[in-house]
């Protein structure tokens, strides 16, 4: 049997093709790479030509603020029902062959209805689009606001929340965008377009391919079976080293929206405080205008002036501050002011930015918020449910911050993606702290760590701090989720990604999430926290509860002992079967993950006297994962199951994260719940 591994950016007959992806003009070339036959395959060692890689990448022009209706600009949200094909030819090529976008995609074949935002791979019976790979095809035709194309002095621009993963975008036939990744938003004008043909509709095409390769994030392979005593004609399948599913497809909102001419097209806003003053500094970027005029003013929850100024760039004075703080914390968390950009021009631009006043410090034993030790106890979670699988719901949203704070929870990770700003935002408002993680995960084989790698990693990490800068739930970034890090190249690639992501940010510490050997880690000595992930008791010495307390011991007091760093436990746990039970306990059931839970929170409670400061239970909730023998219908890890109902070690977490909340003494009841909109 010849098994091949096949890279794939573009489809196969477009290999060559001059493209415009991440800001810079590149050439996407496909490369076909035979797994029995693989050349210098160690040669990569030495090709990470570092200055030839920061040569490639470019600055994003131009910012990502989140579109926000005001008096000088409107959004028209497209969620709803979408005309979907997917290209089932062998090639997975057709619909580019034949120009699907230049006409009604039901003019091309069938066509069947899709909801946007959602994964595709569950929303029917077809298993053959559960399992898809390659380009899928939607469309919709949307009624553009007669005065959005007369007046010649508005952009109309269209906007992808997230498509998962590689994304081009036609109007009316013609490209304006393409998108590399599938976490992050990106956006295109199309006003001048438009008014070309007033009186037609808009038909917005968005073809989304999830093929992924080990230069894309997270990494995969194409993996061909070519005995036709085994397998029919054209057999693949996409190979990855991550534990969650491929969910692939419009994954949130696609919009239109709207801006003057001239208008706000960035705001950066970093916090710090003295005594009981605190201190906005401000920049803004305006695009459209040769000279401008601002008006920027600072306002309290209550509407009221407490600061204000007109310069583009400044520091905002506000004496008696209300600082944000997290969820249980204090007793007024979550405190945010209202920042007021006002362009003066022609025809004014407003755009009001939420601002939490905060600070965030680290130091050899502790994580500091506003000078006071913060202490981690949370979750890790997946955007991952029923039907919808990674398709932003507003209802699970809400759910699912109901059910943090029923915990008793104060943060978690955006394990193992970006997030949508829609969460993030509620993280903002509830105080729910926020380790903010880009899809650097599965990142196994040596290949990835390749200049073609490392320079997309650099431009997520851009895309990323752009879109998340300004929130202050989130005080971490993490750049990856168990690398392989103890690989010679590892070294120079994190060195280098943390680097530029502290240049990008030098305001939050930086991280990633490791599983590597303390001693041999490569990438250890860059981050400012130590992220440890350990499953003791179940993917080794399974079923021995008793070697709990002495490797996580040996754990921590390694790691600390040889960087000198705060840590984080970022994961640990054990799957349970709902309503599986078992006395004594035995792995899969309620009571063994509960029994998990304790011998790691005992351990817990002599190191956070001493520096570790954070504890972040694997998972939140069940989740999906491709087929395998080790996964009965997904992960079931979560302390909640997939639908959201509580396993006994939800209420276990539950009493201990309020036990750890209470100590402070500054804590009210939890009048808070159910968490208010």
């Amino acid at each position: 049997m010849t098994t091949k591994v096949t890279h794939v950016t573009e489809p196969t007959s477009r290999a060559g093709v001059q493209c415009r992806v991440f800001g810079w003009d590149c050439v996407c070339v496909v490369v076909r790479v035979s797994m029995v036959s693989v050349p210098g395959r160690a040669g990569v060692l030495g090709a990470l030509c570092v200055s030839a890689m920061m040569n490639a990448v470019c600055a994003l022009s131009g910012g990502m603020l989140l579109p926000r209706e005001s008096p000088s600009r409107e959004v028209k949200e497209l969620s709803g029902l979408w005309g979907f094909r997917a290209d089932k030819s062998p090639s997975r090529n057709l619909g580019f062959e034949r120009a699907w976008y230049k006409r009604r995609l039901a003019e091309t074949g069938p066509v069947i209805d899709m909801p946007v935002p959602a994964s595709y791979n569950d929303i029917t019976q077809d298993h053959s689009l559960r399992d898809f790979i390659g380009w899928v095809w939607y469309e919709r035709e949307v009624v553009v606001p007669a005065r959005w194309l007369s007046d010649e002095g508005t952009r109309v621009v269209i906007r992808v929340g997230s498509a998962h993963y590689y994304s081009v975008v036609w109007v009316n036939g013609v490209k304006v965008t393409e998108h590399a990744g599938g976490h992050l938003p990106f956006e295109a004008e199309i006003g001048a377009l438009l008014r070309k043909d007033p009186t037609s509709p808009c038909r917005i095409t968005i073809a989304v391919n999830n093929t992924l390769t080990l230069e894309t994030l997270p990494p995969g392979t194409i993996q061909h079976f070519d005995d036709h005593t085994k397998y029919p004609d054209g057999f693949f399948v996409q190979n990855y080293s991550f534990d969650f599913f491929n969910y692939a497809g419009i994954h949130r909102p696609v919009l239109l929206y709207t801006t003057p001419k001239a208008y706000v097209d960035d705001i950066t806003a970093v916090t710090d405080f003295s005594d009981n003053t605190g201190f906005v500094n401000y920049k803004v970027s305006v695009q459209g205008a040769t000279t401008a005029t601002l008006k920027v003013t600072l306002q309290d929850r209550d509407g009221h002036c407490v600061a204000s100024s007109n310069e583009l760039s400044g520091v905002l004075k506000v004496v008696d501050v209300n600082l944000w703080w997290p969820y249980l914390m204090h007793d007024n968390p979550g405190y945010l002011y209202s920042l007021e950009v006002r362009l003066m021009a022609p025809n004014e631009d407003v755009y009001t930015l939420p601002v939490g006043i905060r600070s965030v410090k680290v130091t050899s034993t502790q994580f500091l918020i506003n000078n006071k030790p913060f202490y981690f106890h949370g979750v890790n979670k997946h955007e991952d449910a029923d039907i919808r699988g990674k398709g932003l719901d507003w209802p699970l949203i809400v759910k699912d911050f109901n059910l943090l704070k029923w915990l008793g929870a104060n943060s978690f990770r955006t394990s193992h993606y970006p997030y949508a700003e829609e969460i993030l935002q509620m993280c903002d408002r509830h105080g729910i702290v926020v380790i903010d993680e880009c899809p650097g995960v599965g990142i196994k084989d040596i290949y990835s760590f390749g200049n073609a790698s490392l320079t997309h990693h650099l431009v997520v990490m851009d895309e990323l701090v752009r879109r998340d800068k300004n929130h202050p739930s989130v005080v971490m970034w993490s750049v990856a989720n168990e690398p392989a890090a103890e690989m010679h190249p590892a070294d120079l690639y994190f060195k280098t990604l943390i680097k530029h992501t502290k240049a990008l940010d030098p305001t939050r510490p930086v991280t990633y999430i490791t599983d590597s050997n303390y001693a041999r880690d490569k990438g250890a000595p860059y981050v400012d926290v130590i992220c440890v992930n350990s499953y003791f008791s179940w993917y080794h010495d399974q079923g021995h509860l008793e070697v709990i307390p002495i490797q996580l011991n040996t754990q921590f007091e390694n790691w600390y002992g040889k960087y000198q760093k705060p840590i984080i436990q970022s994961e640990y746990g054990a799957d349970a079967v709902p309503g599986l039970h078992s006395d004594p306990p035995m792995m899969f059931t309620e009571e063994y993950q509960k029994a998990v839970l304790k011998n790691y929170h005992d351990v817990f409670d002599q190191k956070r006297k001493q520096y570790v400061v954070g504890e972040l239970i694997w998972n939140f909730a069940d989740f999906m994962t491709t087929q395998g023998i080790t996964r009965v219908v997904g992960n079931k890890k979560g302390i909640f199951t997939r639908q959201r109902q509580p396993k006994a070690a939800a209420f276990f977490l539950r009493e201990r994260y309020w036990s750890l909340a209470n100590q402070t003494g500054i804590l009210p009841t939890w009048t808070k719940y159910p968490c208010s909109l």
